[in-house]
């Protein structure tokens, strides 16, 4: 083997290039489990961003379910998830064009189950399960008025004819969850209230259900308006389950229903629910009635274990990956999607007793090749000093490519990367968009700034009402930290992120002097404006995060990167989707005008049709390389090796 060539960090040849990434990878969502049929969602780049429903059946047969141009995908919330369920064979699924429900048998073509709204507003719909004893869809709508207003409400759907749906449940602000006990006499949802998001507070109800499928006796069971209750579940035997942060830790709980009483199944120091950004998470599901199979996180890492209920015994399964989520079960097996920092995503089946995996789909099967894998950085976990005399964490992903070495002497440039939100995490999975840059010789920073759910409630709370302080003091502190260990090169740091994330990469250049630059994908400029235009499910998120408005309006003004725009003098880099409703693309061209202004030198990209997150391959694959590009000639002054 011939010895590493010597070229400066950031200059470095890579195989894992814009086109392999975004030619090859697919994104995988929901689960769904059909007797011994096993149904997942993928989003194919290459087909302009389609979602499509595909099922293996027990022969090991992976069948495309749903044919084009159909979109298997919800605008409830406007993230969606939970857009499909199947019950013996038949699909009920939303689509994307037009928001309805259609349902789908073997062999045949989808027919709508929903009609057309009228002219001037809109239906959507998430979350359904089938009731077979009623024959009929039960889920969440969201009603879309000429006026502006938007209703959410549980509703139930005939599987005979089409129709807008029958309301069971309403007068909350929110919904999510509806589930239904084995005999089918009991409904539970999860419902909550501006301005509450769901891993804030939300409650646990519970209600009986007559032969004709009435509503009746509603109760509630669990949560209020600080407690935050995460995938209600019913066991085989008709016991509920669900979890619950009450301790500080989202952990499961079993429900009384006779006395209202909730008991602990598993006190831990862990968290074994998610910030639900999407409908149909699920962590957790019944290998038996004695018997859970779930995952949780403990300081940054994901674990998939199983719990006997009786003797409330925890056993993790021996597993190399790091996160896990979508738990299902099938046949006995374990149904999950798994991954790690050197393993990309996969649906995987799990034996429960030998923890033998079998692997269904990859999300980005080049990466599975040998040759390729040599090119991968593994992360470091590290926890640094921060404000307050706290300590906060991120994943450093050291320069590392076989063909090639730095000069002697030589720190590698930064990329710190701060995740979306902001009430999330950095990814604990391969992400071949990282190890882009780390087999270019560029270190990697990706920052669970205070705030990131996987460290329980209080780290979550260190952000109520310091949104723009705290993460942008933890993104600063986490490059310093890096920096005075001698990872990276303080001259040439950037910080880049989407959405919250953008917000966070526009304060932090906007009023610290630490990064050199940065790249801003769909982030907030203006956090009074976003108060105003956003979509419902975010309308009041920013009370929580900022203070009420307008009554603060001078803490929006001081938290606004538009404030500070005279302050900000490095180049940046904008992207932004003509379509997005979550961040509209007047934040970015505010920005963009206000640096343009002052002649600080400044890209923006706009891609028509993209919304809150590019789905598309070529605009992908032209924002990845726009970025390097942008950083090489203007911040890191790198000749790239292409």
């Amino acid at each position: 083997m011939a010895p590493p060539e010597i070229l400066p960090y950031g200059a470095w040849r890579s195989p894992i290039t814009s086109d392999l990434i975004v030619g090859e990878t697919i994104g995988l969502g929901d689960i769904l489990v059909d007797g011994p049929d096993i149904y997942w969602i993928e989003g194919r780049p290459s087909e302009g961003g389609r979602n499509v429903l595909v099922r293996r059946s027990p022969d090991g047969v992976i069948q495309e379910i749903t044919p084009a141009p159909f979109s298997v995908r919800t605008r409830v919330h406007e993230y969606g998830g939970g857009a499909a369920t199947v019950q013996r064979g038949t699909v009920y699924f939303s689509n994307f064009a037009d928001q309805r429900v259609y349902r789908l048998s073997m062999g045949g073509a989808p027919e709508p189950l929903t009609p057309p709204p009228p002219e001037g507003t809109g239906l959507r719909y998430a979350d359904g399960r089938i009731d077979p004893r009623r024959r009929r869809w039960i889920g969440v709508r969201e009603e879309h008025h000429a006026d502006g207003r938007v209703e959410n409400t549980l509703v139930a759907l005939e599987l005979e004819r089409p129709s807008p749906g029958t309301v069971l449940a309403q007068g909350y602000d929110f919904y999510s969850s509806p589930k239904l006990s084995p005999d089918a006499r009991r409904l539970a949802w999860l419902c909550w209230n501006h301005p509450n998001m769901p891993w804030v507070g939300t409650e646990l109800w519970v209600a009986d259900l007559a032969e004709n499928g009435t509503v009746a006796s509603p109760r509630l069971v669990a949560g209020g308006a600080s407690e935050s209750i995460f995938q209600p579940e019913w066991s085989p035997d008709g016991a509920l389950y669900f979890v619950s942060d009450r301790s500080g830790w989202w952990n499961l709980y079993r429900c009384d229903l006779a006395t209202g009483a909730a008991a602990p199944v598993c006190p831990r120091a862990a968290e074994f629910g998610q910030a639900q950004w999407n409908f149909g998470q699920s962590t957790y599901a019944f290998l038996s009635a004695e018997q859970i199979v779930c995952a949780y996180t403990d300081d940054g890492r994901g674990h998939l274990a199983r719990l006997d209920l009786a003797a409330q015994k925890l056993v993790p399964l021996d597993l190399p990956d790091t996160d896990f989520g979508q738990v299902r079960v099938a046949g006995g097996r374990i149904i999950c999607r798994a991954g790690s920092f050197t393993e990309p995503t996969a649906i995987v089946a799990i034996d429960a007793a030998s923890a033998a995996v079998e692997v269904l789909r990859q999300s980005a099967p080049s990466a599975a090749e040998p040759a390729l894998r040599g090119y991968f950085s593994a992360a470091q976990h590290l926890i640094f000093p921060t404000e307050r005399g706290l300590t906060a964490h991120a994943n450093y992903y050291p320069p590392h490519n076989p063909d090639h070495a730095a000069p002697a002497g030589e720190k590698p440039p930064l990329v710190v990367k701060c995740h979306g939100g902001p009430t999330s995490s950095g990814s604990s999975v391969l992400d071949l968009r990282i190890q882009y840059w780390t087999s270019r010789g560029i270190a990697v920073l990706d920052v669970d700034y205070g705030g990131s759910t996987g460290y329980g409630r209080a780290y979550r709370d260190r952000l109520a009402g310091e949104w723009g302080v705290v993460d942008v003091e933890d993104c600063v502190n986490a490059a310093r930290h890096a920096v005075a260990e001698g990872l990276a090169d303080g001259e040439r740091a950037v910080i880049t992120g989407g959405s919250a994330g953008g917000y966070t990469v526009l304060a932090a250049l906007a009023r610290r002097d630490f990064f050199k630059g940065g790249a801003s994908y769909y982030g907030v400029s203006d956090v009074a404006a976003l108060a105003r235009d956003t979509h419902k499910f975010e309308a009041r998120y920013l009370d929580w995060l900022i203070g009420p408005y307008p009554e603060r309006a001078d803490l929006y003004r001081e938290r606004s990167p538009i404030s500070h725009a005279d302050g900000l003098n490095s180049p940046v880099i904008f992207f932004q989707g003509s379509d997005d409703k979550v961040v509209p693309p007047n934040q970015t061209e505010m920005m963009v005008e206000a640096l343009r202004r002052r002649g600080i030198p400044v890209g923006y990209l706009l891609f028509a049709g993209e919304q809150h997150g590019f789905r598309r391959a070529d605009n992908i694959k032209r924002a990845l390389d726009a970025e390097l590009y942008f950083y090489a000639a203007l911040i890191f002054r790198t000749r790239l090796g292409f």
